[in-house]
């Protein structure tokens, strides 16, 4: 089992903040840097207030050397699919083939309301999402000597004989799509996925969930294993319950509800649970840091829970 740190700066985060983290997770071996792409906190006051997903990677990009680098999850509802394509190619290059992109629809109306961004209806979000998909690995896929092409002619985006370029250091970027729909949401991660995650859910929905995305990908005529399986889950870890308690207080959960609906518990209660999402398929998990002045947490689960899972 991978475990990487994915981090929620819109609730209050200066980049400083997260390059520090990013460093210490670095250090310790954690495989990834993750962070949300959200501009409007959800509860408290958010300050400093939000940075912007892919402008941070970027200084992320330079100054770090090794962890791998990407978000959970990139709105489609932020961002022309071209131009989106054009930045993460562009930080892939400056992190030395380092970035992963995490993509969804979009959900959070009222950070699309502050901040004046068209938030249509969740049918034409999914629309929409599908295109950017088409067009994003499409762009990456152009070949960069010139001697093709890409075109796309949608409902809501069109493209015409672009050159594709920049291209990203890597082949193509690994993209993540995640999340609890039953039907379409594993059509497209069959279609066009690297990884399927599933965030904030139990045992039984990943299960089933997972088990929905392999159904899809042997009805699209692509080996299931050809995905990477992956879960979010909160972290509250502690090395006695008067820390596990201190740690929950500081994020404002209770240790109980922790428990039961993340990664909480002294690091053998975690690295049992870890043991239960991974006998379900999953291979990676991104540990939802909330508290990100405190690098002992990650200290203590590099410690205690990595070797072990």
């Amino acid at each position: 089992m991978e475990l990487r740190v994915f981090t929620e700066p819109q609730q209050g985060a200066t980049y400083d903040d997260l390059l520090a983290v990013a460093r210490e997770a670095e250090a310790l071996g954690f495989g990834a840097f993750f962070r949300s792409d959200h501009y409007l906190a959800m509860g408290g006051d958010g300050l400093p207030g939000p940075s912007d997903a892919w402008v941070t990677l970027a200084g992320l990009a330079r100054d770090t050397s090794t962890i791998r680098l990407g978000t959970m999850m990139t709105s489609a509802t932020f961002r022309h699919p071209g131009p989106l394509a054009i930045s993460v190619a562009n930080v892939d290059q400056m992190s030395g083939g380092r970035v992963e992109l995490g993509i969804g629809a979009g959900w959070f109306e009222a950070e699309h309301e502050k901040y004046g961004i068209p938030f249509p209806t969740t049918g034409e979000r999914f629309d929409r999402f599908e295109e950017q998909l088409a067009i994003i690995t499409g762009l990456w896929a152009t070949p960069a000597d010139g001697s093709g092409s890409f075109s796309h002619d949608g409902r809501h985006y069109q493209v015409t004989d672009s050159p594709g370029l920049p291209k990203p250091t890597q082949a193509k970027p690994p993209v993540l799509i995640g999340g609890v729909g039953k039907k379409r949401t594993p059509a497209l991660a069959a279609a066009y996925a690297d990884e399927f995650n599933l965030p904030f859910v139990d045992e039984e929905t990943t299960s089933a969930q997972f088990g929905r995305v392999r159904a899809a990908c042997e009805t699209a005529g692509r080996d299931p294993d050809d995905l990477v399986y992956s879960n979010a889950l909160v972290l509250c870890v502690g090395a006695d319950e008067a820390e596990l308690e201190r740690r929950a207080r500081s994020i404002g959960r209770e240790v109980a509800e922790l428990r039961e609906n993340g990664l909480a518990g002294t690091p053998e209660e975690v690295v049992d649970k870890i043991g239960r999402y991974a006998a379900l398929g999953s291979e990676r998990l991104y540990l939802q840091v909330l508290d990100l002045a405190d690098l002992d947490h990650l200290r203590l689960v590099a410690a205690d829970v990595m070797p072990r899972v």
